[in-house]
């Protein structure tokens, strides 16, 4: 149970970053591979290329390494953490985000991998069980396996709840979103209060071997992210499963109002006309609420380094919905400069909002103990005078971190 303790009166700021990453390297994902696929996990570990710089390099460590991530954390002034994957698990082919659902072939096997990374966490979490809120992986190729790892997620303490996959439009072999063969597993993740979770860098399709892939990925991964929302509003999920928790991360949030708007429109057509110009609807398309309605009662924000148009859209999403969160360890992130960055964006922001905000909708949703984190906070949280005091200039260790040019070696 969240409490809000000291927390409420200190000079201090609580912060837990709604959007952290960590994962176990291949030698400890091994020790918690079911045995009867260790043979097949070093023929695969055999051939396998890390694509991916910060995790071949000391970087990597900050992954599952206590003491340099703990000490950056901290050094940061953050307290608490919500942790998504980030390193490759066992059988993937690529980081855990840009992976697609596995086909039928490789599903056994990419299962085995992630119920690796789920017990891996549970241990890890559980060494700083007051800071860290895990979240567990589940594929959706099977509902039964995906209930069951969901359950298992739930019994185990990753307060997290689940990630769950988002589904590219050219990804045939797994049903989507909005298809109801998945409303026994909303059923159990409501009944069971698990967070869903869907993240960033998701759900795109297949862009081919192509100069522009990549362009074209970063430039539409913002549409990829808010299908799932779009999904589930207009297929009733929201509907019949009111008590769902759906968090939606790293996607920004000053997207969300004129989104409302438009679908609040389309909804509203077709609940007094039954039609969109010559498109006639039938009664099983008429929802009886709106989708910001539907927004308010199921739906959170973690906003990850949000710019300024994301931040003056907290007042307008609602401060109950806005979870800041820092994105470490990845470049893009606010680490080292946390305070920086809150300066830049709060600085004018009431004290008691930005409670709210950097740690209480947090703490609420994802069920840390305020109390607990209140002695730790005391000592590393930014001060409320510091973060009130406004960022006059980008610090020359960022402009180095921006352009590469930092030594990441040298950091601990």
């Amino acid at each position: 149970m969240a409490t809000m303790g000291t927390n409420a009166t200190a000079e201090r700021y609580t912060i837990i970053s709604s959007d952290c990453h960590a994962g176990g390297s291949h030698a400890a994902y091994r020790s918690y591979l079911d045995p009867k696929y260790l043979d097949d996990f070093d023929a695969w570990r055999g051939k396998y290329k890390n694509p991916y710089k910060d995790l071949g390099d000391n970087r990597r460590l900050r992954n599952w390494d206590n003491e340099m991530r703990n000490g950056q954390q901290e050094d940061d002034g953050i307290a608490g953490e919500v942790v998504f994957p980030n390193t490759v698990p066992p059988f993937f082919p690529s980081f855990v985000l840009f992976a697609k659902p596995p086909t039928d072939d490789e599903y056994e096997h990419r299962h085995a991998g992630v119920q690796a990374h789920n017990r891996w966490l549970k241990d890890w979490c559980n060494e700083f069980p007051e800071r860290r809120a895990g979240v567990g992986q589940i594929f959706l190729n099977d509902v039964d396996d995906a209930i069951a790892d969901a359950t298992w997620i739930k019994e185990n303490g990753l307060r997290g709840g689940i990630l769950l996959p988002n589904i590219a439009p050219d990804v045939k072999y797994v049903k989507p979103l909005y298809d109801p063969c998945y409303d026994p597993l909303w059923a159990v993740l409501q009944d069971l209060e698990i967070i869903i979770n869907v993240h960033s860098g998701s759900g795109n399709p297949d862009y081919g071997p192509y100069p522009t892939s990549m362009l074209l990925y970063i430039n539409e991964v913002p549409f990829y992210t808010q299908r799932p929302f779009v999904q589930m509003v207009l297929s009733g999920v929201f509907e019949r499963f009111p008590r769902l928790k759906f968090v939606m991360t790293e996607a920004g949030c000053a997207w969300v109002p004129p989104m409302l708007e438009r679908l609040d429109s389309v909804i509203r057509g077709i609940r007094d006309t039954g039609a969109t110009g010559e498109i006639r609807y039938g009664a099983d398309h008429v929802l009886p609420r709106d989708a910001s309605e539907y927004f308010q009662q199921n739906c959170w924000m973690g906003v990850s380094q949000p710019g300024p148009d994301d931040a003056a859209a907290r007042h307008v999403i609602g401060l109950d919905k806005f979870m800041w969160g820092s994105d470490y360890p990845h470049d893009e992130g606010t680490w080292p400069y946390t305070r920086e960055n809150l300066r830049a964006r709060f600085s004018d922001a009431p004290e008691a909002e930005l409670r709210q905000i950097l740690a209480g909708n947090a703490a609420k949703l994802y069920d840390f103990d305020l109390d607990a984190l209140a002695p730790l906070a005391a000592r590393i949280g930014p001060t409320v005078d510091e973060i009130a005091t406004p960022i006059e200039a980008v610090p020359d260790k960022e402009l180095q971190r921006i352009s590469g040019d930092m030594d990441y070696k040298a950091i601990k």
